[in-house]
């Protein structure tokens, strides 16, 4: 990956000219909606059409690649001049991918990778958001018994952040600091799915674990409740998405952090591009502030990182001082607890 290259691409495109957009309608795939934060970006696309004087059209395919592909084919038949894909399984989304192609229609790949140099990237930076992660957990617990709990094996995103995990914790492993006893995907990243693998894992190394680094805050969710079951709620343990439960774990000190991905920032951006997409004739060269990135497989991509933040019992605040969160549900439960919670 060029890391150089992913650190310059820090931007948000800008998109002024709303006339134009008249009589443009956007389509946008949804994997699921069963996380918190999906309704978040849906809510910033909206916004952002709105202002751009377009439409939006939705789908959601609840988990189910195959019903995805069928949306998508949904979508293109209702006339949409863009599309904005959360790619359930990367791997299986290509044909997709080429039914939009076939009919002219750009396609934006939503925070998750679609390995094809005819789609928009769009996310954070998640390798960065792994590093994040590990950093937070590794200066809370310098050292002992490490667990991670991955993301989707059918998710680039999950690879990309335990890639991120390691670079931080490699010292520590070579320096005999820190072992990591087990490691997992969580499959749809469902909080059941990673509270089960949490709960095997725990009774195979007889609860003699110091720390998981989980992948984001969904998995961590599940693997608070398992650490609970057992009585080891406080270990570190890490996140990402700044969902809101996930955040009050912070503030109640059984979540070590939640790299934060303001939600709202990536679905402007990704409503903004989509018009520029659809009024540009697709040239995705043409989008404000795009970098080329070649990907992990090789492939040569246009694309578009975001910066993320990780939020941590010292500097909460900043979630509630940008009305991510009040301070009400941020604290719920919470006493004498670090600012804004005290």
């Amino acid at each position: 990956m060029h890391k150089s290259v992913i650190a310059a691409a820090i931007a948000v495109v800008g998109f002024s000219s709303a006339a134009l957009a008249d009589g443009v309608t956007v389509g946008v795939s949804w994997s699921n909606f069963q996380e918190e934060r999906w309704k978040t970006d849906e809510a910033a696309i909206k916004a952002a059409l709105e202002a751009a004087g377009a439409s939006y059209v939705s789908a959601d395919a609840q988990s189910s690649s195959a019903k995805q592909l069928a949306d998508v084919e949904s979508l293109i038949a209702q006339g949409v001049d863009a599309l904005i894909i959360l790619a359930q399984d990367s791997a299986a989304i290509g044909p997709a991918v080429d039914a939009a192609d076939a009919e002219g229609i750009p396609v934006v790949g939503y925070d998750r990778l679609i390995e094809d140099s005819r789609a928009f990237y769009l996310t954070f930076d998640n390798v960065e958001v792994g590093r994040m992660q590990a950093r937070a957990v590794l200066a809370a617990q310098p050292s002992g018994n490490y667990v991670m709990i991955k993301g989707s094996p059918t998710d680039p995103n999950a690879d990309f952040l335990r890639g991120g995990q390691q670079e931080v914790l490699q010292a520590a492993i070579d320096s005999g600091a820190i072992t990591i006893v087990d490691e997992a995907y969580t499959d749809g990243w469902l909080p059941a799915n990673a509270q089960r693998n949490m709960e095997q894992i725990l009774t195979a190394a007889d609860n003699n674990v110091d720390a998981v680094v989980a992948s984001n805050d969904g998995t961590a969710g599940g693997v608070v409740a398992a650490l609970t079951a057992q009585g080891m709620e406080g270990i570190p343990v890490s996140g990402q998405d700044g969902d809101h439960a996930a955040l009050n774990r912070v503030a109640s000190g059984t979540q070590t952090v939640s790299v934060w991905k303001d939600a709202r920032e990536l679905g402007r951006a990704a409503g903004e591009i989509a018009v520029q997409l659809a009024e540009g004739g697709g040239d995705l060269m043409a989008v404000d502030d795009h970098i080329s990135w070649t990907s992990p497989a090789g492939t040569e991509m246009t694309a578009m990182f975001l910066a993320p933040m990780p939020i941590t019992a010292d500097n909460l605040t900043a979630v509630t001082d940008a009305g991510w969160i009040t301070v009400d549900a941020l604290c719920q439960g919470v006493s004498n607890g670090p600012a804004p919670c005290n």
